[in-house]
């Protein structure tokens, strides 16, 4: 007897753009029959009325910090309640955690979403001494990182992500030799752009020298942060441009007209504010004892003085840039995801949810089938993964089974972990994870080093 059955499920087609309504048999964690499936398993599931989805890919996420207490695997749990079966993390150049320990820790205790995972270029100038974010590696302590990615390939990660803009010393040439470690197909960079507003059409370029140097493709992340402040046309028709000449670039994007990062980071320094326009009071406190406060000058010096790894929301962004951006067919859908303390954005609890009930349900910015695309297939394709982001025999049994009538994030900036309603099962690996929106199996997650992709 097989281990799960799901029938009358509505199934996207990505390749004919329409649904199909079958049953789907699972075992052993792959779909091995989709039509009518006769045979008993263990487990049905009645999706009457529900669209069954692949699982959502989050392709950009950071992962938890391997820790116990009140928040352990706090942000893999918010993405497994709002759909998400695999995150790709360790972007923006930072690693929470040892490559090494993160991958023994999952082989040993399972996780609530699989992981991928890149290796922080900025992680690696701190272990090699480079701790002036302001200026450049030296030639010593570019080969020590040279060194320690080298020895993380052991790890199977899928590529280099860099936070050009936490680090500011960090320069194009130094990126493109960190990358002449990756002697083989298959890598991806990911990168945070250096400067944001006026200096995003500047930062594009400098990507585009990186992958036409390195020769691998590039992720441009969370596009809205980097240009949805009056840049976003301009940032688009460059990216256009590129990719019509050849250049392997493409980006993501999360549903909101804010971002988050610590208030310490190089983001804050002098003249951020005059760069968006925006005052102090654009600035959100998300923990400590100004928790849930706008800022005046004087809080905003203080917490960047006194905690400079809380934290902050900044309301610089415009929504209708953000939705040109999740519109876009090269941008996919990446929630940012991560903590600190229980502190952050509600991206991590309600990115996946929003699209589809703001941006395709109340909007009708996205249709249902290419919203699901740029959360499924498109990122799949993006990291190769060759069995994920379908429906099809043979696959993954990775899936989201949700009503897009009700589908919802009830996130707020808060209450940033609220889970999303109208999401009635999430199935990793064959296993259900998620019943009725209540954590059934947290530990069905792997880690997917980069030669187990296929």
């Amino acid at each position: 007897m097989k281990d799960l059955k799901i029938i009358n499920a509505r199934i996207p087609d990505f390749e004919t753009n329409t649904w199909r309504t079958a049953d789907l048999l699972i075992d052993r964690g792959v779909i091995c029959q989709i039509g009518t499936v006769t045979e008993d398993a263990e487990t049905t599931i009645d999706a009457a009325g529900k669209i069954v989805s692949p699982g959502f890919i989050d392709m950009h996420s950071h992962e938890d910090l391997i820790t116990d207490g009140p928040y352990h695997n706090l942000a893999a749990l918010c993405q497994l309640r709002m759909g998400v079966t695999t995150a790709v993390a360790g972007n923006c150049g930072e690693n929470y955690n040892d490559l090494g320990d993160f991958v023994r820790y999952i082989k040993a205790c399972g996780s609530p979403v699989n992981y991928l995972m890149f290796v922080g270029q900025n992680r690696l100038r701190l272990l090699s001494g480079a701790d002036n974010r302001y200026a450049p590696s030296t030639k010593q302590q570019l080969e020590k990182q040279k060194k320690l990615l080298r020895e993380s390939l052991a790890y199977g990660p899928i590529g280099l992500s860099c936070g050009l803009e936490y680090s500011p010393g960090i320069t194009t040439e130094e990126t493109i030799d960190l990358l002449s470690v990756f002697s083989e197909d298959g890598y991806l960079t990911s990168v945070h752009f250096r400067e944001d507003g006026a200096g995003s059409l500047a930062s594009i370029d400098e990507l585009i020298t990186i992958i036409k140097q390195s020769g691998i493709p590039l992720q441009m992340s969370h596009i809205g942060s980097c240009s949805a402040t009056g840049y976003m046309e301009d940032a688009i028709a460059s990216l256009q441009s590129a990719r019509a000449r050849g250049i392997d670039i493409t980006s993501d994007c999360y549903p909101y007209a804010a971002f988050c990062t610590s208030i310490g980071t190089t983001v804050f320094d002098e003249g951020c504010f005059e760069k968006w326009d925006k005052g102090y009071e654009a600035i959100f406190i998300t923990g400590g004892a100004y928790k849930n406060q706008l800022c005046t000058k004087e809080i905003f010096e203080k917490v960047r003085r006194e905690t400079p790894e809380m934290p902050v929301v900044a309301f610089v962004l415009n929504e209708d840039e953000v939705i040109r951006a999740c519109k876009e067919p090269f941008v996919m859908i990446g929630s940012d995801c991560g903590f600190e303390d229980g502190s952050g954005h509600p991206r991590s609890a309600g990115t996946f949810p929003r699209v589809l009930a703001r941006y395709v349900r109340e909007k009708n910015e996205l249709s249902l089938i290419d919203a699901l695309r740029k959360m499924t297939v498109q990122p799949a394709k993006r990291v190769l993964l060759s069995t994920k982001g379908e429906i099809k025999e043979g696959f993954d049994a990775d899936l989201v089974i949700f009503d897009e009538n009700t589908i919802a994030d009830k996130a707020d900036f808060e209450h940033p972990a609220l889970p999303p309603v109208g999401i009635d099962y999430v199935i990793v690996d064959g296993k259900i994870a998620l019943e009725s929106g209540a954590l059934a199996n947290t530990a069905a997650g792997a880690y997917i080093a980069k030669n187990k992709r296929n």
